[in-house]
């Protein structure tokens, strides 16, 4: 076999709009060249389910081959695709600008586009994806209470199963009682102090997750960015950034997405804003998906250099000089999981970073987990895959509950909630749930 590539990884665009795209027989094609590739290698098997299915297919054949694997029974490492990216990013070695050219991620998403195109995916699943729709109950006091009383009953989880393919046991998130856009303040004027490597003043996206379930997690944000007194406004207009629709093959929806999202946002960055968004994955969708699914939409490019992870922002405002470190309450031991969708922006270890400038001014003693917890949004929910993201995430639940901590964090929220489930199972349950954006204003002293 031949050497790897040490280049750093590039990504080439996604031809969504070529016809060939959409070339089921094409399509298979390259899955069969990837396939093979991935079959003599076999780096990526501790990873998502993917991959063992695929090498079990193939050590299934008569003389342990890739050719003697039914090309139907290529759906069966498609589907178990959620495009965490860790494979292009952390493990192959022959990704561009190799000469073999693997982008796993993007075949899994070609070969997921075709199927949604022909049909394959069922309402349930399109459901799930749209954040929005099921979002606009959140505000409204008493469906808010009816919703998430009902959803507790274990005949309403029977009833989700039977209609929406949602797993019985699986955690789902309550609706808010009053949505983030609606009880954050819009804005907050202050001198504007840019840095080298920061803007001064901050363009918050809500997200969905944000707005209609967790919005504790976007007060927390505001209430840090008060505190180092950097200005801020909340995007004035927003709908959800795509990636649940990216993740079924919905590419047409994507583009609507975008289409709504992208030239608020663009105003934002010419207007000097640095943009951040507090759920990895919607940072992802505007650094990386939507710039390959656009390339040639100056916007898109134009969002992509002005969006940032929370953490990513707040330690690049620190080594400005610009952030303040008066900490003054003790964290005492906090084991936090770095999220997939957070290790693929190539930005490093940021939230642990400030953990870290945390516990040299008050206590805190860090334990870091970076392994996928499973989740991977639908996919942790959905009655086929519930308990395969649950095996896959057991490895974090056993490494999170280490020393056993007072407090648990993910920059994922979803991740958090599915980590604290898995280590109730396990007999190991977290002391406390927490954002890690919670974790730093209570680290600041903010009520």
């Amino acid at each position: 076999m031949r050497e790897g590539n040490l280049e750093a990884p590039t990504r080439h665009p996604i031809a969504w709009k070529d016809p060939d795209f959409y070339d089921e027989a094409k399509c298979f094609a390259e899955m069969e060249r990837v396939f093979d590739i991935c079959h003599g290698c076999r780096r990526c098997v501790s990873l998502c389910q993917s991959f063992p299915n695929l090498f079990d297919l193939v050590d299934a054949t008569a003389d342990g081959e890739l050719h003697g694997v039914a090309k139907d029974d290529y759906w069966k490492v498609v589907d178990q695709c959620y495009l965490c990216d860790l494979c292009y990013m952390t493990k192959c070695p022959y990704v561009p600008p190799h000469e073999w050219n693997l982008d796993f991620p993007h075949l899994m998403l070609r070969a997921k586009a075709i199927k949604f195109r022909k049909g394959g995916v069922k309402a349930g699943e399109r459901f799930l994806a749209s954040t929005d729709v099921h979002g606009s109950f959140a505000g409204i006091p008493v469906v808010v209470q009816a919703v998430n009383a009902v959803n507790r009953t274990r005949f309403a989880r029977k009833q989700m199963d039977g209609l929406l393919g949602v797993h019985p046991d699986a955690w789902m998130p309550e609706l808010a009682a009053k949505r983030f856009r609606w009880s954050a303040a819009k804005a907050r004027a202050t001198v504007v102090t840019n840095g080298e490597r920061t803007p001064g003043k901050v363009a918050i996206f809500s997200t969905c997750y944000v707005n209609y379930n967790e919005p504790g997690i976007g007060h927390d944000l505001l209430k840090i960015l008060e505190h180092n007194e950097i200005p801020y406004v909340v995007v004035d207009k927003e709908k959800c950034c795509g990636m649940p629709k990216l993740e079924l093959g919905d590419l047409d929806a994507v583009e609507r997405h975008k289409q709504a999202n992208i030239p608020v946002l663009a105003r934002y960055a010419r207007e000097g804003y640095a943009i951040l968004s507090a759920i990895p994955s919607c940072t992802l969708m505007f650094k990386q998906e939507l710039p390959l699914m656009f390339p040639d939409c100056a916007e898109t490019q134009i969002v992509k250099e002005a969006m940032f992870d929370p953490f990513e922002y707040l330690v690049a405002r620190h080594r400005d000089g610009l952030l303040k470190t008066d900490f003054k309450t003790a964290l005492g031991r906090v084991s936090y999981h770095i999220p997939c969708h957070g290790r693929v922006q190539n930005i490093g270890r940021k939230t642990e970073e400030m953990f870290k400038l945390v516990g040299s001014k008050v206590e805190l003693q860090l334990n870091t987990v970076e392994r996928c917890s499973g989740h991977a949004g639908t996919y942790g929910v959905k009655t086929p895959t519930h308990p395969v993201a649950m095996k896959i995430g057991r490895a974090v639940f056993k490494a999170m509950a280490k020393n056993e901590p007072d407090v648990i964090a993910s920059d994922c929220a979803l991740a958090g909630h599915h980590i604290a489930q898995g280590m109730a199972q396990a007999g190991t349950p977290a002391k406390a749930l927490q954002h890690p954006l919670s974790l730093v204003r209570m680290a600041y002293g903010l009520a």
